[in-house]
Protein backbone atom coordinates (compact mmCIF):
# COMPACT_ATOMS: atom_id res chain seq x y z
CA UNK A 1 0.00 0.00 0.00
CA UNK A 2 1.04 3.52 -0.46
CA UNK A 3 2.29 5.65 2.35
CA UNK A 4 0.03 8.56 1.37
CA UNK A 5 -3.50 7.86 2.42
CA UNK A 6 -5.34 10.80 1.03
CA UNK A 7 -8.83 10.49 -0.29
CA UNK A 8 -9.73 11.62 -3.77
CA UNK A 9 -12.89 13.31 -2.50
CA UNK A 10 -13.42 16.83 -3.84
CA UNK A 11 -12.63 19.58 -1.41
CA UNK A 12 -15.44 21.89 -0.48
CA UNK A 13 -14.91 25.57 -1.05
CA UNK A 14 -17.16 28.53 -0.50
CA UNK A 15 -19.65 28.97 -3.30
CA UNK A 16 -18.92 32.02 -5.42
CA UNK A 17 -21.12 35.02 -4.82
CA UNK A 18 -23.68 35.37 -7.58
CA UNK A 19 -22.93 38.30 -9.84
CA UNK A 20 -25.52 41.02 -10.06
CA UNK A 21 -27.03 41.03 -13.50
CA UNK A 22 -28.23 44.39 -14.70
CA UNK A 23 -29.88 43.11 -17.86
CA UNK A 24 -31.36 39.75 -18.69
CA UNK A 25 -33.19 38.16 -21.57
CA UNK A 26 -36.20 37.46 -19.41
CA UNK A 27 -36.80 41.17 -18.86
CA UNK A 28 -36.00 42.18 -22.44
CA UNK A 29 -38.90 44.26 -23.73
CA UNK A 30 -40.95 43.77 -20.56
CA UNK A 31 -42.31 47.31 -20.77
CA UNK A 32 -43.03 47.24 -24.50
CA UNK A 33 -46.30 46.35 -26.25
CA UNK A 34 -46.98 42.94 -27.78
CA UNK A 35 -47.07 44.49 -31.26
CA UNK A 36 -43.57 45.94 -30.78
CA UNK A 37 -42.30 42.56 -29.57
CA UNK A 38 -43.83 40.76 -32.58
CA UNK A 39 -42.31 43.29 -34.98
CA UNK A 40 -38.88 43.00 -33.33
CA UNK A 41 -39.10 39.21 -33.47
CA UNK A 42 -39.98 39.29 -37.17
CA UNK A 43 -37.09 41.67 -37.94
CA UNK A 44 -34.61 39.47 -36.02
CA UNK A 45 -35.88 36.40 -37.86
CA UNK A 46 -35.36 38.13 -41.22
CA UNK A 47 -31.87 39.25 -40.24
CA UNK A 48 -31.07 35.69 -39.09
CA UNK A 49 -32.34 34.27 -42.41
CA UNK A 50 -35.29 32.32 -41.00
CA UNK A 51 -37.90 34.35 -42.93
CA UNK A 52 -38.03 36.50 -46.01
CA UNK A 53 -39.00 40.16 -45.70
CA UNK A 54 -42.29 39.39 -47.46
CA UNK A 55 -43.16 36.62 -44.98
CA UNK A 56 -42.24 38.88 -42.01
CA UNK A 57 -44.33 41.75 -43.40
CA UNK A 58 -47.35 39.43 -43.75
CA UNK A 59 -46.83 38.01 -40.24
CA UNK A 60 -46.76 41.47 -38.70
CA UNK A 61 -49.48 42.90 -40.91
CA UNK A 62 -47.43 45.51 -42.77
CA UNK A 63 -46.77 46.19 -46.40
CA UNK A 64 -43.33 45.16 -47.63
CA UNK A 65 -42.35 48.79 -48.13
CA UNK A 66 -43.41 49.72 -44.59
CA UNK A 67 -41.60 46.63 -43.24
CA UNK A 68 -38.34 47.87 -44.78
CA UNK A 69 -38.86 51.28 -43.18
CA UNK A 70 -39.48 49.73 -39.77
CA UNK A 71 -36.47 47.45 -40.20
CA UNK A 72 -34.22 50.40 -41.09
CA UNK A 73 -35.44 52.24 -37.98
CA UNK A 74 -34.79 49.18 -35.83
CA UNK A 75 -31.26 48.76 -37.17
CA UNK A 76 -30.61 52.47 -36.62
CA UNK A 77 -31.81 52.09 -33.03
CA UNK A 78 -29.49 49.12 -32.56
CA UNK A 79 -26.53 51.08 -33.86
CA UNK A 80 -27.40 54.07 -31.68
CA UNK A 81 -27.70 51.84 -28.62
CA UNK A 82 -24.22 50.44 -29.31
CA UNK A 83 -22.60 53.89 -29.09
CA UNK A 84 -20.34 54.19 -26.04
CA UNK A 85 -21.99 56.18 -23.28
CA UNK A 86 -20.25 58.81 -21.23
CA UNK A 87 -19.73 57.89 -17.63
CA UNK A 88 -20.78 60.12 -14.83
CA UNK A 89 -23.49 62.73 -14.58
CA UNK A 90 -24.64 64.52 -17.69
CA UNK A 91 -23.30 68.05 -18.28
CA UNK A 92 -26.00 70.70 -18.14
CA UNK A 93 -25.97 74.47 -17.88
CA UNK A 94 -27.69 74.33 -14.50
CA UNK A 95 -25.01 72.00 -13.16
CA UNK A 96 -22.25 74.23 -14.55
CA UNK A 97 -23.89 77.34 -13.05
CA UNK A 98 -24.11 75.64 -9.65
CA UNK A 99 -20.44 74.63 -9.87
CA UNK A 100 -19.40 78.17 -10.81
CA UNK A 101 -21.40 79.67 -7.90
CA UNK A 102 -19.78 77.24 -5.48
CA UNK A 103 -16.37 78.19 -6.85
CA UNK A 104 -17.20 81.90 -6.46
CA UNK A 105 -18.24 81.37 -2.83
CA UNK A 106 -15.05 79.41 -2.16
CA UNK A 107 -12.92 82.14 -3.73
CA UNK A 108 -14.72 84.85 -1.74
CA UNK A 109 -14.02 82.96 1.48
CA UNK A 110 -10.37 82.57 0.47
CA UNK A 111 -10.17 86.30 -0.30
CA UNK A 112 -11.57 87.11 3.13
CA UNK A 113 -8.98 84.88 4.77
CA UNK A 114 -6.14 86.44 2.78
CA UNK A 115 -7.33 89.95 3.63
CA UNK A 116 -7.45 89.04 7.33
CA UNK A 117 -3.90 87.66 7.16
CA UNK A 118 -2.71 90.85 5.43
CA UNK A 119 -4.36 93.03 8.11
CA UNK A 120 -2.78 90.97 10.86
CA UNK A 121 0.64 91.27 9.23
CA UNK A 122 0.26 95.05 8.87
CA UNK A 123 -0.76 95.41 12.51
CA UNK A 124 2.08 93.23 13.73
CA UNK A 125 4.73 95.37 12.01
CA UNK A 126 2.97 98.63 12.81
CA UNK A 127 1.87 99.73 9.35
CA UNK A 128 -1.24 101.76 8.87
CA UNK A 129 -4.02 99.95 7.12
CA UNK A 130 -4.39 100.71 3.45
CA UNK A 131 -7.41 102.89 2.65
CA UNK A 132 -10.38 101.02 1.31
CA UNK A 133 -10.81 101.35 -2.42
CA UNK A 134 -14.06 102.91 -3.53
CA UNK A 135 -16.11 100.94 -6.03
CA UNK A 136 -15.70 102.03 -9.66
CA UNK A 137 -12.80 104.29 -8.73
CA UNK A 138 -15.13 106.86 -7.18
CA UNK A 139 -12.86 108.45 -4.59
CA UNK A 140 -13.14 111.72 -2.72
CA UNK A 141 -10.02 113.10 -4.38
CA UNK A 142 -9.81 116.12 -6.65
CA UNK A 143 -11.36 115.88 -10.04
CA UNK A 144 -8.95 116.42 -12.83
CA UNK A 145 -9.75 119.29 -15.09
CA UNK A 146 -10.11 118.25 -18.65
CA UNK A 147 -7.57 119.81 -20.90
CA UNK A 148 -8.86 121.17 -24.17
CA UNK A 149 -8.30 118.75 -26.99
CA UNK A 150 -5.74 120.14 -29.37
CA UNK A 151 -5.26 116.91 -31.24
CA UNK A 152 -8.10 117.86 -33.54
CA UNK A 153 -6.38 121.16 -34.38
CA UNK A 154 -3.12 119.33 -35.12
CA UNK A 155 -4.90 116.83 -37.33
CA UNK A 156 -6.71 119.62 -39.19
CA UNK A 157 -3.39 121.43 -39.81
CA UNK A 158 -1.79 118.25 -41.10
CA UNK A 159 -4.70 117.59 -43.42
CA UNK A 160 -4.58 121.14 -44.77
CA UNK A 161 -0.88 120.83 -45.51
CA UNK A 162 -1.38 117.46 -47.21
CA UNK A 163 -4.22 118.67 -49.39
CA UNK A 164 -3.56 120.67 -52.52
CA UNK A 165 -6.04 123.39 -51.75
CA UNK A 166 -6.09 124.75 -48.24
CA UNK A 167 -9.64 125.36 -47.07
CA UNK A 168 -8.84 128.34 -44.89
CA UNK A 169 -5.59 130.05 -44.06
CA UNK A 170 -4.10 129.11 -40.69
CA UNK A 171 -3.42 132.10 -38.49
CA UNK A 172 -0.18 132.48 -36.56
CA UNK A 173 -2.08 132.06 -33.34
CA UNK A 174 -3.45 128.64 -34.41
CA UNK A 175 -0.05 127.54 -35.67
CA UNK A 176 1.56 128.33 -32.32
CA UNK A 177 -1.00 126.20 -30.50
CA UNK A 178 -0.16 123.26 -32.71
Amino acid sequence: MSENTQSNAPTRSKPAKPMKVRWSWTRCGATNSMEAKRTATAILEVLAGLRTPTQAAQAVGLSVMRYYQVEARAVQGLITACEPQRRGPEWTLERELKRMRQQQERLERELGRQQAVARMAQRSIGLAAAPKAEPNGAGKGKKRRRRPVVRSLRLAAQLRQASEEPAAPVTEDEAKRV
